[in-house]
Parts: C-alpha cells; structure tokens; sequence
C-alpha cells in the first residue's frame, strides 16, 4: 500500500475487519439483514466456529517456493478455490451491487452465482460478460415460473445452474423483526434520524431506494413494487417439492446442474444418483433451519458418500484462507462467499468485493506455503489435526 491507497483499504486487512467497517457504513437494519441468521442464530454461529474445532499440521519441509492455488471446476479454469455464491438484493448495498460483485469476481478469475433475488435481471447481469457466471433458481407453486428462469439463464448463457432446496420455507430471521426491517428499508423520520452517521450510504443510494426491486420477478405489463413483489414471495415457494422436481429441472438443464442445500447424506447420495452434477454443502448460512449442523461438521460424510463422483462445495462461515484450506481438506473442491462479499459492497462496491478476494487468496496462499503445499491436490486429511 502506498499514499494513494484508499483510507478504508488500510483498515481492511481482514474478513473480520471489513465486516466492521461495513457496519459502520451501514444502517443496523441493512447491516442486520445480511449479518443475520434464524431465531437463536446457532447455526450461524455454529458455521464459524467449526472451523476453530480443526487444527492445521504443517509439513513444511515438503517445500512449496511457490504455489498454485488454480483449479478445474464443471469445465472452467478458477485462479482460487473461493466462488462468490448467490446473495439476495446486493443492489441494497452499493448501487448496481451484483454486476459490482460479478466484475470483481471476473477480474479476479473466479465465478459468479447470481441470487434469484437479485435486484438486477439475469439478463442484465449476463451483459457485464461476468465468465463462469451461474444462476440460481428455486421450485415454485408455479412449476412454469420454475421452467421460465431455466429456459432464460439458458438463453443467458449461465455457465450452470444452482437449484437451491432449503428456502421452500421462509426462515424466522429476528434481527429484521426487531428492526423492523423492510424492502425497500422505511425512510420516516425515526429512520432517518439513525440515518445521521450513515450518509454515504444514504447518499450513493438516494436514487437507488426507489428503483429497488427484485428484477428477475416483475413479469412484462407489471409494475416492479418491491413490498407487492416482497409479500408475494412466500407464497410462490412450494415445501411441497421432491425429487421428480429435480428431475424435471434436469431435463430443462443441459449444463452443470448444482444441488444447494445439502446436509444429508442420504440426499447427496440420491442427487449422484439422479444425475445431479455438484453439491453446495449448505446451510442457507444459518438464515433457515437454526438448530442444522455446521455445513463443515457434515462436509466430511457428504464427501464420503460421493466418493469423487462429483464436485463437492461448502457454502458456510467461510471467515479465513485457512478455512478455505481446511474445508478442502476434508472434501470440497471450493467454498462459497455469501455474507462477505456483501461487506466488501457495503465499504467500496466493486473496489471492496476485489479486495475480499485479495485477501482470501493471499492467505490461502500464506496457509498453503506454511504448511508445505505446493497446489491444491496436495491438500488432503492428513494436512489436519483434531483437537479432544
């Protein structure tokens, strides 16, 4: 860093650290919706600290003067193992935030999963040129709803697509019920008065409330009101949904199609079967079931029961390189950024996503030489150590 570094960059020099700068930039309604998770939040925090039960054995004289940290992922070549999962209303953060978020993540070498919830459409986000860029999708009441977003993330050009299976219920999320937390965020002069140290934020968005919308459901002929379009939701999530679901997606979806969501082992098992091309060990970062296993804890029998058959990610308290590191070790192929890309948005938007990922990749990077690996395939079990 040099004079010219900008100030917020000096003091992001973690994860952890931005985070705390976003909830400085942030109002606590919108920090809240994306830092928080389901009733008691113990699967939240259950996420994170997983991660601290499992220590890293280092053999450093192995020797790894460099290291690569590029791998192979359904066809496409990523520059580190870290992808940047699927995050509703990015634009609540940082103007135009997902094409913000795809650009950092293109520049960086890396995937790109765009939310059903996205504040921009599919196709908008698609014209950024974002590669691999994939989509996500739910089962609906409206199983043609449901066929709509596949034929145009296919007609998109979406490198994959993510069929996500533990939102088909609304999770209980008590931060935003105690903040009273709305989409788009309430600007009444209570608001606004705990608005006063937030006026960058309030600034760059002073256009962007009105327009906020989800634009992947405002149907052509209709108007694009958020809270119309807000309370509609719940209702077009159907819990009823099996697995002729996912195999009628699998017919509609002729690229990599990726199960979100997965915590059971029975279940992985049945998507190799059904002819599911990847895993998110998933779950929903704590924002649905609270009470579900760290995805790190069940990571491991998940990995087992696939047997290589296909690429297993871990979406789920993701704070360090070493996690990253250590969830590769015990079976991933990559892990999923939710809630700190939505950081990096909050702090500088493209700028502060680009250096999330700086970050991740310059302590894989440091994890890996400490501990003697040269490349990602010399990461494995025996790289761990496991406290009592």
């Amino acid at each position: 860093m040099n004079a010219k570094t900008p100030g917020w960059m000096h003091k992001a020099y973690s994860v952890d650290a931005m985070r705390e700068l976003a909830r400085a930039a942030l109002p606590r309604p919108v920090f809240d919706f994306a830092d928080g998770g389901a009733e008691d939040e113990r699967t939240l925090k259950r996420n994170e600290a997983a991660f601290g039960a499992v220590d890293l054995l280092p053999q450093p004289l192995r020797g790894a003067a460099t290291r690569d940290l590029s791998l192979t992922l359904f066809g496409k070549t990523l520059s580190l193992p870290v992808i940047l999962g699927p995050t509703g209303l990015a634009g609540l953060f940082w103007p135009d935030g997902e094409c913000c978020a795809a650009r950092a993540a293109m520049a960086a070498g890396t995937g790109f999963c765009l939310s059903h919830g996205s504040v921009c459409t599919l196709e908008r986000l698609a014209e950024t040129g974002a590669s691999p860029r994939w989509m996500q999708v739910f089962i609906y009441r409206d199983r043609g709803f449901t066929r709509e977003l596949v034929e145009r993330a296919a007609a998109a050009d979406y490198d994959a697509l993510v069929l996500t299976i533990d939102n088909q219920l609304l999770g209980s999320r008590e931060r935003d019920i105690r903040n009273g937390f709305s989409i788009p965020p309430r600007l009444g002069l209570r608001e606004m008065a705990g608005l006063a140290t937030r006026t960058s934020w309030l600034w760059r968005m002073r256009r962007e409330l009105r327009r906020i919308t989800f634009g992947n459901y405002v149907k052509p002929g209709e108007g694009a009101e958020i809270r119309k379009l807000a309370g509609r939701m719940p209702s077009l999530l159907d819990p009823a949904m099996s697995w002729d679901d996912v195999d009628s997606v699998r017919r509609l979806w002729r690229g990599p199609l990726i199960l979100k969501g997965v915590l059971s082992p029975a279940e992985a098992d049945m998507a190799r079967r059904r002819g599911v091309d990847g895993i998110i060990v998933s779950n929903h970062g704590g924002r649905q079931l609270d009470g579900a296993p760290a995805s790190l804890d069940i990571l491991p029998r998940i990995a087992e029961t696939v047997a290589g058959s296909m690429p297993v990610l871990l979406d789920g308290g993701v704070r360090r390189g070493g996690d990253v590191v250590k969830a590769l070790a015990l079976g991933a192929h990559a892990c999923l950024l939710g809630r700190p890309q939505l950081w990096g948005l909050a702090v500088a938007g493209e700028a502060g996503v680009a250096h999330v990922l700086d970050i991740y990749r310059r302590e894989i990077d440091r994890v890996m030489g400490l501990c003697g690996l040269s490349r990602l395939a010399d990461i494995g079990p025996g790289l761990l150590f496991r406290r009592n």
